[in-house]
């Protein structure tokens, strides 16, 4: 959609908001957009965002709405056709502008803009913003990433998923900008579809089962403004988890039989509003109910980013969802993330020369078993449920020599960590890594326990941290190793909670599994916040209601009741 002009390149105007520009700058046409008329009002509420970074550009995005939670999902926006003009430039006051065009914005497509910019410097900074008339949208910072080829020495990424509006502030997005991150992976549940409220805050409309509805839900998300930080201070790389569209839906199979009916017109409802609303490629355009949004992201040869759609491929959950013990799990006609898209990640491994080979995913990988007394009672909505494909997977990894695999993973709403098996039944020498971020507000204010031990872990010997802390992962990868701190807020229904790191774990080049955590006592925590320090978590409950509430958030998860 780049549409860059001779005379855009020479045209000597100034760009509204800006600090003048030298006469060799690229600047935008200041006349008003020729399409239609703007809007006399602000029409960047929901802020602005980039993804999927690649060595010569990324996707920058924005979306038009002057009333966010209209309830036809057009955000106050008329039927007609706007060009919004865009800037990118290689510092954040403007001076130097690189890269400029203009953009439609349809009411077709949600009133949305997505430019794939292209031509840019690798490994390096940018900044970028719209303008449509007078009105100027703030700027956003993004990166292009190192060489194909080139051995970058480090990575900052953040990790994150579940953001339910009415459980919370998402107070962690906004510690998540501050620390301006190299790149941003969202590993599912944006949003959630179910009507409801919360602590302070509501979701508008009843549960999304239409585009104006799904519509409407994005934009209120996006009006809060500690997303939009965090949307503004790097690239994301972005997949859906199951609320995007329907708790725990399966391929074209609904939750729930009475809602089956339909289900496909109201999946293709919800695909095309999170295109809409997330800095995806043209590549990404939904064809109906079916949106294509597995691919791979390199980060020069220290990672590859594999980043994985586990719900509009996979086989229904095996016995019905909840945890089970189910020998159905073991069928190997049943996959996960489907049998094309297994074979592409095969051959993505098989393909790699990278340091690290990152798997970006929805629903826990390793082995969670709930009952020490059965055989394997496990969620059959996460890789347990789906163990024959887990295996694959799994040996496709070995099999290729992937010299570093770990798996990044959301869903749970609490931080774990796990070392990965080929054979859980005879756990030995770990064959590779999972690290688990909490949700963002999903399941309420949280609480630890004073050595970060679930109590599955006493027959789970993969299992080797958990807090049921809000929050996200940051990591700093090197080609020596990457370090993974679990950072989280102790409290989500009030805004203002700080942020502390609740441990820190290290995964070393070519040895598999979690080689060090550090996590100091929930006891140490305590005494760090009487001496003025982030604040405490609340102490864990009886291992029991950890085990119930661990449940609880992960069957019924659609709720916007707070759990814990």
């Amino acid at each position: 959609m780049e549409t860059t002009t001779r005379r855009t390149v020479i045209k000597a105007g100034l760009f509204t908001g800006a600090v003048a520009l030298t006469p060799a700058a690229v600047v935008l046409d200041s006349r008003p957009s020729a399409a239609a008329v703007p809007p006399r009002t602000d029409p960047f509420t929901l802020g602005v965002a980039s993804g999927d970074p690649w060595p010569d550009g990324f996707v920058i995005w924005t979306r038009l709405a002057t009333d966010p939670v209209a309830a036809d999902g057009r955000g106050g926006i008329p039927a007609s056709t706007y060009a919004v003009n865009w800037q990118v430039a290689t510092d954040d006051r403007f001076a130097n502008v690189v890269k400029a065009g203009s953009a439609k914005a349809t009411p077709d497509g949600g009133h949305s803009v997505h430019v794939e910019v292209r031509g840019l410097e690798a490994g390096r900074e940018y900044w970028y913003r719209f303008r449509l008339g007078r009105h100027v949208s703030r700027a956003g910072r993004a990166l292009t990433t190192p060489a194909l080829g080139s051995n970058p020495a480090s990575l900052a990424m953040a990790f994150t998923s579940c953001a339910n509006f009415p459980a919370g502030y998402f107070t962690a997005y906004r510690h998540l900008a501050d620390e301006q991150p190299d790149l941003v992976l969202h590993l599912g549940d944006y949003l959630y579809e179910g009507a409801g409220t919360g602590v302070g805050r509501q979701h508008a409309g009843l549960q999304t089962t239409t585009l104006a509805g799904y519509r409407q839900r994005h934009a209120q998300y996006k009006t809060d403004l500690d997303l939009q930080e965090a949307h503004a201070a790097a690239p994301w790389l972005v997949v859906w988890d199951d609320h995007e569209v329907d708790n725990n839906y399966a391929d074209d199979i609904a939750e729930n039989a009475s809602e089956q009916p339909g289900f496909l017109t109201r999946r293709a409802a919800a695909y095309q509003a999170y295109y809409e609303n997330m800095p995806l490629r043209r590549s990404s355009v939904p064809a109906g109910p079916d949106m294509q949004l597995y691919r791979r992201v390199p980060w020069g040869n220290l990672a590859n980013f594999h980043m994985l759609d586990t719900r509009q491929y996979r086989s229904d959950q095996a016995c019905g969802d909840g945890y089970k013990d189910c020998a159905d799990a073991d069928d190997p006609q049943r996959s996960l993330p489907g049998t094309e898209q297994e074979a592409w990640l095969l051959d993505g491994f098989r393909r790699s020369t990278a340091r690290w080979d990152v798997l970006g995913q929805q629903v826990f990988f390793g082995r969670r078993d709930n009952d020490p007394t059965a055989k394997t009672t496990v969620s059959m909505d996460a890789w347990d449920g789906y163990r024959a494909s887990r295996e694959r997977v799994t040996r496709g990894w070995i099999d290729a020599g992937v010299r570093n695999p770990v798996v990044l993973t959301g869903d749970v709403h609490a931080h774990w960590a796990s070392d990965l098996y080929l054979d859980y039944d005879e756990p030995t020498t770990p064959v590779g890594s999972e690290l688990i971020t909490s949700s963002i507000t999903s399941g309420g204010n949280g609480y630890d326990d004073p050595d970060g031990r679930h109590p599955w872990a006493d027959w789970n010997p993969n299992l080797q941290f958990w807090t049921n802390l809000r929050g996200y992962v940051s990591t700093r990868i090197t080609p020596t190793e990457m370090t993974a701190d679990f950072r989280c807020v102790p409290f989500v229904t009030t805004p203002g909670a700080e942020v502390f790191t609740r441990a820190t774990l290290v995964i070393e080049d070519g040895r598999p599994g979690i080689a060090e955590v550090n996590a100091p006592s929930a006891a140490a925590l305590r005494r760090q916040s009487s001496e003025g320090g982030a604040g405490a978590p609340a102490a864990a409950p009886s291992d029991a209601q950890v085990i119930a509430d661990t449940i609880a958030q992960e069957t019924h998860d659609a709720s916007t009741v707070p759990v814990g």
